[in-house]
């Protein structure tokens, strides 16, 4: 098992690394070329694909007049810079070829997790507009729509305007930017998180239904998975705009939010200790789970005194976390752990994007859709592939309950009869005589024998002996009542306890028992068998309840019934 486990975790190490390489053979890094001027040559403008300008400020503190004289460079409008490149500048330049002044307007739609964005227009060398957006101020945030950044640029006619867009971010550098005309702006404005909503309803939907779960079996399983999914759908709505969107919330406030990012993955280990059992059955496996747990746990911490340094750790614990999950899942795969392969298929999709998007965060992958909210669309497929899971697990459970329920009625029952046995009528009737006690009802006992029960046995045989055991007891269970608990007592012996009822109703309840019985013709091995029974009947005593009291007083009747020619029923004595 142990080398299965090595040869398990190689060829991991192998996909990882392919999947770097893959991940850099599709990073496209910039690079110095010519500066590109956008034309713009009427008044539908939509520049979402364009070249544009980037310089990274190392020193955070360089003045706009020394970025003018940087070189910049050559990038599409869109990309990622990863931790290093806090503060960077954007150039775009435009022409206006048309004879009139055009209204455009310059979208952000990341800004909602940056710092600060800045804006300097320059025409024909010279400033003419500088805004500042601070996240912080609520006095700058004229520009902020629903979490975008928009801009409103005049574009003078015949001339070229130089856009400079310098954005300072918390923790990882990413950011796109578009240009619109008006109509197009709001169009690019309407819907923009409605995917991120649908995503974020979907995770409720499964975190409503796994607490109820939880209240209702006490599993832990379930709270653990609904605290994961609260912390994945918390940073899906924080991380993708969909809180901005709706709250209008942003900046230094929401940046401590991020650690959502970090409990996330505490609570899926923890969900993977307990489904799998790694505590009890599994030591190696639970030890390197132990181990990134508690690192997650330390970061966390960590981060509630500096979320900025705590972020820039969790993208390496997060590669180590889905190294480590991935082994421990391998290793249940092949210990033919049941549940190992939905959880392989659902964390292996997580592992995946999130790769994708650890390498995006890092600036190691080109900017797009799916590298941009791979954690996301990690997130969400693992929590569908895991819902598998619970289901799965909820059915292991239901078919225990079932067997036990089954293995239950087979420990309380005759196998003969399928009455009830001694040992069940003990206990199930001291539970009644305690409501009867509790509402101060009378009840009886009866306890009925088949008469020369050993002639049948001796004379038609054994079989046929069988037979009229199994016939007596269906036309007592059939004759009795509802309310009444009726057990096979001993070899042709049953006994009834008749709740609420007093001696005489037992007494002509039994009767009626005694005669449909005489009356009545058994079919059995080409034998037509009749056959008579006798019983003795007693009232419980109102004041003490003692059930063995009161069998003793209807053992007695019956041996009275006995003695007197059988074929009777006989009450008890006082």
């Amino acid at each position: 098992i142990t080398k299965a486990i090595i040869v398990a975790s190689i060829h991991f190490n192998t996909l990882i690394f392919c999947l770097i390489v893959l991940l850099m053979s599709l990073y496209s890094p910039a690079t110095f070329a010519a500066f590109p001027t956008q034309i713009i040559e009427n008044e539908d403008v939509q520049l979402e694909q364009f070249e544009m300008g980037y310089f990274i400020d190392k020193s955070q503190t360089m003045s706009f007049e020394s970025i003018k004289q940087q070189e910049f460079k050559l990038t599409p409008n869109a990309l990622s810079l990863g931790t290093e490149a806090k503060t960077t500048w954007s150039k775009i330049a435009l022409h206006n070829t048309t004879k009139s002044a055009l209204k455009i307007y310059l979208h952000h739609p990341y800004a909602y997790h940056n710092r600060a964005v800045e804006l300097y227009e320059v025409v024909d060398e010279q400033l003419v507009n500088h805004r500042v957006l601070n996240m912080d101020d609520r006095d700058t945030q004229q520009w902020m729509y629903r979490g975008s950044a928009v801009f409103e640029i005049t574009l003078f006619p015949d001339k070229q305007t130089t856009l400079f867009v310098k954005g300072v971010a918390f923790s990882h550098q990413w950011f796109a930017l578009n240009l619109y005309s008006e109509e197009n702006s709001k169009r690019a404005l309407l819907g923009q998180y409605t995917n991120i909503a649908l995503a974020v309803g979907m995770i409720l939907a499964l975190i409503i239904y796994n607490f109820l779960l939880f209240f209702s079996s006490r599993l832990r399983e379930h709270f653990y998975y609904a605290c994961y999914l609260v912390a994945g759908g918390f940073w899906i709505a924080l991380s993708y705009g969909l809180l901005a969107d709706l709250f209008n919330v942003y900046g230094s406030i929401t940046l401590k939010w991020h650690l959502s990012l970090v409990a996330m993955p505490i609570f899926l280990l923890l969900f993977m200790i307990n489904i799998f059992e790694t505590q009890k059955k599994y030591p190696i496996e639970h030890w390197a789970l132990l181990s990134i747990l508690t690192l997650l746990i330390v970061d966390f911490i960590y981060g509630l005194f500096d979320i900025v340094t705590a972020l820039q750790y969790s993208s390496t614990l997060a590669a180590i976390m889905m190294a480590v999950s991935l082994c421990v899942t391998f290793s249940m795969l092949i210990r033919k752990q049941p549940i190992a392969p939905f959880f392989l298929l659902g964390h292996g999709l997580f592992v995946f994007f999130s790769a994708l998007a650890v390498f995006f965060y890092k600036g190691k992958a080109e900017f797009s859709y799916i590298n941009s909210h791979g954690v996301g669309i990690g997130i969400l497929l693992e929590a569908l592939v895991l819902s598998l899971i619970v289901a799965y697990r909820i059915r292991i459970l239901e078919n225990l309950k079932a067997t036990q329920a089954d293995l239950q009625v087979l420990a309380s029952t005759d196998p003969l009869t399928q009455l009830f046995n001694r040992r069940h009528f003990s206990h199930a009737a001291n539970q009644l005589l305690k409501q009867a006690k509790l509402a101060q009802q009378p009840s009886s006992v009866a306890i009925i024998d088949i008469d020369h029960f050993k002639n049948i046995n001796d004379t038609y045989g054994h079989a046929s002996g069988d037979e009229s055991i199994k016939h007596a007891a269906n036309m007592i269970k059939g004759l009795s009542r509802h309310q009444d608990l009726v057990a096979r007592y001993g070899g042709e012996e049953f006994i009834i306890l008749m709740p609420n009822t007093v001696a005489n109703d037992a007494y002509k309840l039994t009767e009626r028992i005694r005669i449909a019985l005489e009356s009545a013709t058994l079919a059995s091995n080409e034998n037509h068998l009749n056959f008579t029974i006798s019983a003795g009947v007693a009232e419980i005593d109102s004041q003490t309840f003692n059930l063995k009291e009161a069998i003793n007083n209807a053992d007695k009747a019956l041996y009275k019934a006995k003695d007197n020619g059988r074929n009777q029923s006989q009450l008890a004595s006082d």
